[in-house]
């Protein structure tokens, strides 16, 4: 069982920046892709970015391209997203999953393990 901690939300004015982190009990953590994945009020959870293993292959969903960045340190078994120009619409519980492969994917249904999410109010 594979146990994720988010944290680095907070309240942010709108053009603001903010860190998340996602540290992972896993020792293999190289082994598994991670995603990002943002919840707004009364809508579904939705895919935001996501790496592969090694670190090598990224992914955005549009909404946030050019805006955020993903990276992580195995030697942590942390996993960041970088926000950036932060909108009111970014406002969200956002959460960190962890995938089974070394291959990111979009789909939640395809991650086996998910934090309590943090977080991020985007004020404007």
């Amino acid at each position: 069982q594979v146990q994720l901690v988010e944290s680095g939300g907070g309240l942010v004015q709108a053009g603001g920046s903010l860190r998340l982190s996602c540290t992972a009990s896993e020792r293999t953590f190289s082994y598994y892709a991670m995603g990002w994945f943002h919840r707004a009020p009364g809508k579904e959870r939705a895919f935001v970015a996501g790496i592969s293993g090694s670190g090598n292959i990224t992914d955005f969903a549009d909404s946030v391209k050019g805006r955020f960045t993903i990276s992580r340190d195995n030697t942590k078994n942390t996993v960041y997203l970088q926000a950036n120009s932060l909108k009111p619409e970014d406002t969200a519980l956002y959460y960190c999953a962890a995938r089974r492969s070394s291959v990111p994917v979009t789909n939640r249904i395809a991650y086996d393990y998910w934090g309590q999410g943090t977080q991020v109010t985007v004020s404007s």
